[in-house]
């Protein structure tokens, strides 16, 4: 039984004070999707497909105006859509935690890191003072932070990029969760510490058996971390597969996109154009019909202006009427996933 279910989970924002329902935009557009315990989804796209909205959707921590609805919701079992706010305030931290993209702004500049790693233990265990502290103290060593009993009294400001990223990575770990969702963890940071970063939640990931949600618009990261992927596009899940199938054998043309620009290693030459997509992503304002990716495809036809279908095949999922999923690598794709593995 999968830890996490989501069906047809969507996001509506309304667009001026009195919106027809031509107003709203749909940011996030019916997606399904499971995640298994112990398991590494990585959800990619560009920017403004809908990736943070689904994360922040799945913590019940969207803005105001913003209205969640799904058909199912649930993580071990608990249903998410009936859970009051005071019910969700247990679960957040506890069951799931969520370690956001940029760690200066997710810190407390005026709270000694001591005093925000234990508070989240203290809020949802019947704990002392001491054990917590004791406990952040652990964990901070844990995420690979040396003398940690004196990070404990320091502040957010007197700490890099790197290390604040770690304490996040710490307070999410303090109760031991179910599922931790990671939205673009390592943006901010430089490639040398993006690299030490991945290898920590990954390690993070085999020692607790947690499942993750890896959010990110970088496919050669995916490449290296995922168990499985979700591509998505203009709110919706347009591609799933477990990652190497993915990579060897991907079926949407927005996911054959998406890899023709990124550079092989070994292959590409310096110098060399990589594959661009033409066109513009869609409005996402009022309610669309047929596949969103249609203007920008050189295969469309007619038929992709209705309802398309979601064909799936040993676990490889994608709404395309072209799509035929199943492991068949092409030898180019093959080396993109060798290459990737390898950086």
């Amino acid at each position: 039984m999968a830890l996490l279910h989501v069906e047809n989970l969507r996001v509506d924002i309304p667009m001026g004070n009195s919106p027809t329902p031509d107003d709203m935009l749909h940011a996030v557009r019916g997606l399904d999707f499971e995640v298994e315990r112990g398991e590494m989804l990585c959800i990619v796209g560009e920017s403004g497909c809908g990736k943070s909205l689904t994360s922040l959707a799945l913590m019940d921590l969207l803005p105001r105006k913003a209205k969640r609805t799904a058909t199912r919701l649930t993580l071990d079992g608990i249903d998410m859509l009936t859970q009051s706010e005071r019910r969700m305030c247990d679960l957040r931290g506890n069951r799931l935690a969520m370690i956001f993209q940029e760690p200066m702004t997710s810190l407390n500049p005026a709270y000694s890191i001591g005093d925000q790693l234990s508070e989240v233990l203290t809020q949802h265990r019947k704990v002392s003072r001491k054990d917590a502290m004791a406990r952040a103290a652990q964990m901070l060593e844990k995420v690979g932070i040396s003398n940690a009993t004196e990070r404990l009294g320091q502040y957010p400001h007197q700490l890099s990029g790197g290390l604040r990223q770690r304490v996040i990575i710490a307070m999410a770990l303090m109760c031991e969760p179910d599922l931790i969702i990671a939205d673009e963890p390592t943006t901010a940071l430089d490639v040398t510490i993006q690299a030490q970063i991945l290898r920590l939640i990954r390690d993070i990931q085999k020692e607790f058996g947690l499942a993750v949600i890896f959010i990110t618009h970088d496919l050669g990261l995916v490449a290296r971390i995922a168990d499985r992927v979700a591509v998505m596009y203009a709110g919706e899940i347009v591609e799933t597969a477990p990652a190497l199938q993915l990579f060897e054998n991907p079926q949407h043309p927005y996911t054959k996109g998406l890899l023709a620009s990124i550079p092989i290693p070994g292959k590409t030459k310096p110098g060399e154009a990589l594959g661009s997509i033409p066109g513009l992503v869609p409005s996402l304002v009022g309610e669309q019909q047929g596949c969103a990716f249609r203007n920008r495809c050189g295969q469309a036809v007619d038929a992709c202006a209705q309802n398309i279908p979601e064909i799936m095949r040993d676990g490889h999922m994608a709404r395309c009427l072209f799509a035929a999923p199943g492991p068949e690598p092409t030898r180019q794709q093959a080396q993109l996933q060798q290459g990737s593995a390898r950086a």
